[in-house]
């Protein structure tokens, strides 16, 4: 795969992933779907999806996954639909983020890994600009939400964890999505009455588990081979900024001062803690 072609895919999936945030947002702020059908049409449509990419492959899904790593899966779909319930996309996608490297650090440290003084500073000023970003005022997030989206985080931070180092990723991430729908039915089924949807908003989560998520992880795992370790890392501290971006087009949302300063300081500081990685 050439160079420009690395580039252009890389940055194809930073936008799918971005998507996620505004296409949620999107539909349960016009209030064109509840969050737990949000939750099941998007995790069956990425499986679908997923299926049968690995069928025109002749990839079959055999026997990947987990149903551990599946339930964190459902539990960060699940807990990313009611918390944009609330938050704006731009503050969902940055709590997000910052929760899923949070848990991956914690964990290497919890592993033994030692920070340098770079990564002390970078994860001292990530902590200061999230405790910034959720103290209380005029401009911070709603609780709930908040509580939500970083339970969203750590559950994406525990799923990746369970997947890294994966042979087959796009084999187990069909296999653990499609794991995921018994949840999502049982979900489904316990806030039934309070199921309420059109088209709109079925076509909103059929292209955030097809499109932004299904086709996203096919081309992320294709051309992540591709990419150093570092730069992996990297190129997702675009996600929550494009997610902002997106909000103030499509949705018309205010950029805050205090989203803003408490956005440079936690990608600011995970990008010195990701850095401290590679100069050691």
């Amino acid at each position: 795969m050439s160079k420009i072609g690395i580039v252009l895919l890389t940055a194809g999936t930073m936008v799918a992933f971005a998507a996620n945030s505004l296409l949620c947002r999107l539909a349960l702020r016009e209030e064109h779907i509840d969050a737990a059908t949000f939750t099941s049409v998007r995790l069956a449509s990425g499986a679908v999806v997923l299926w049968l990419l690995l069928l025109l492959q002749d990839r079959p899904v055999r026997q990947h996954g987990s149903w551990r790593s599946a339930l964190a899966l459902f539990v960060y779909a699940g807990a990313f639909s009611y918390a944009y319930l609330s938050l704006p996309a731009s503050t969902g996608a940055l709590l997000l983020f910052g929760a899923v490297q949070a848990t991956m650090i914690g964990y290497g440290f919890w592993r033994g890994e030692r920070l340098g003084r770079f990564q002390s500073v970078g994860l001292v000023v990530a902590c200061v600009g999230l405790v910034a970003l959720l103290m209380p005022g005029l401009s911070a997030p709603s609780p709930s939400g908040a509580a939500l989206m970083l339970t969203a985080g750590v559950s994406w931070g525990i799923y990746s964890l369970r997947g890294r180092g994966g042979v087959n990723p796009t084999e187990s991430t069909a296999s653990n999505l499609i794991r995921t729908l018994p949840f999502a039915a049982l979900l489904s089924v316990v806030m039934a009455s309070r199921s309420a949807f059109d088209l709109q908003g079925i076509g909103y989560a059929i292209a955030s588990g097809a499109l932004a998520s299904g086709v996203g992880y096919a081309i992320w795992y294709r051309v992540l081979p591709s990419l150093k370790a570092t730069t992996a890392a990297t190129v997702q501290l675009s996600v929550p900024v494009i997610a902002g971006f997106g909000g103030v087009i499509v949705l018309g949302e205010t950029i805050t001062q205090r989203l803003v300063l408490s956005a440079i300081a936690i990608l600011g500081g995970i990008a010195l803690v990701i850095a401290g990685r590679r100069s050691r």
